[in-house]
């Protein structure tokens, strides 16, 4: 495939097989990775901004089997735009153990509820918004059209996924204080560790988690902080939000890393980061399995 001008490619996953040394609770669920490729099956989106190497299912499927996941949710790739083919190629193949999160048109209603029902069925459990790179930031949140989309996935009990910098939007939680469905923010909200916990917008998506407004995905530490392993400045993150309400946590490996501009993380020092995190075996247990089991609409493990 010929890459598109503005779209470079960006790092592999790193490349070396093993194991973490944490042992993951049987029916334990990675929330956030993504499938991309193999690109002359499934062609990435001439508007994208980056070019991954293929990160296909077989190769997903092998990871998680080194590291002791039997369960995942695929989140929609910027790189397709709103084609989720990819993903939903992946759902098809193992319906029980993945779900889903898709992005659809900005205008909601140029899907059909059929198409909807649709995507319901394949396991789409959400729909996720990309505001990362609005353009006028003056504006603030698009409201009006995240309000217009919450109420078209209500119906299914689907959430919708907000990848945003929450440090850019000081009044978070007034904004969202009577939001039709529940809100998961991306990597802690990504707002990079510089800004500390006591930035307003962190402080919002606080109080939104605290009123069971909103679930925290623990993914991502090496995107908003300017270290390696590990990712010191992240801890006072990860500690706010289990102190906050850890029953609205999920964790993710945010594998194959696209994007990543400094040393590629292996996935399975972040699993053993997530072990060093969270020393509770229950609270671990309530993260990687009974939390997804809610959002997600996994069925539960019998043991």
């Amino acid at each position: 495939m010929t890459n598109h001008p503005s779209a470079p490619l960006c790092q592999a996953p790193d490349p070396e097989i093993r194991s973490p040394k944490i042992a993951f609770p049987v029916g334990a669920v990675d929330c956030h990775a993504h499938v991309c490729g193999p690109a002359a099956q499934f062609p990435y989106a001439q508007e994208r901004i980056y070019t991954p190497p293929d990160a296909s299912l077989e190769n997903y499927n092998f990871l998680l089997h080194m590291l002791g996941v039997d369960r995942a949710v695929l989140v929609q790739p910027s790189v397709y735009g709103t084609d989720n083919k990819a993903m939903l190629a992946a759902l098809k193949a193992e319906p029980k153990k993945f779900r889903g999160v898709a992005v659809i048109p900005t205008n909601p209603n140029t899907l059909s509820d059929k198409e909807l029902e649709q995507l319901n069925i394949a396991g789409v459990r959400g729909i996720r918004c990309n505001i990362v790179d609005v353009a006028d930031q003056s504006a603030g949140l698009p409201t009006q059209n995240l309000k217009a989309l919450a109420d078209r996935i209500e119906p299914f009990g689907w959430h919708l996924e907000l990848l945003m910098h929450v440090n850019e939007y000081p009044n978070l939680a007034k904004t969202f204080e009577n939001f039709p469905v529940d809100l998961v923010f991306g990597h802690f909200g990504y707002s990079h560790a510089k800004h500390g916990v006591n930035d307003a917008g962190f402080q919002g998506l606080l109080e939104l988690l605290k009123n069971q407004q909103a679930w925290v995905k623990m993914t991502g530490p090496y995107r908003i902080c300017d270290g390696d392993l590990p990712y010191a400045d992240m801890r006072p993150f990860n500690d706010a939000v289990i102190n906050t309400n850890p029953r609205q946590l999920v964790w993710g490996s945010d594998w194959p890393h696209v994007m990543v501009k400094k040393q590629m993380p292996h996935d399975a020092d972040l699993c053993d980061l997530f072990g060093d995190w969270v020393t509770d075996p229950s609270l671990r247990k309530s993260i990687l399995v009974d939390n997804p089991c809610i959002l997600y609409d996994f069925p539960a493990i019998n043991l």
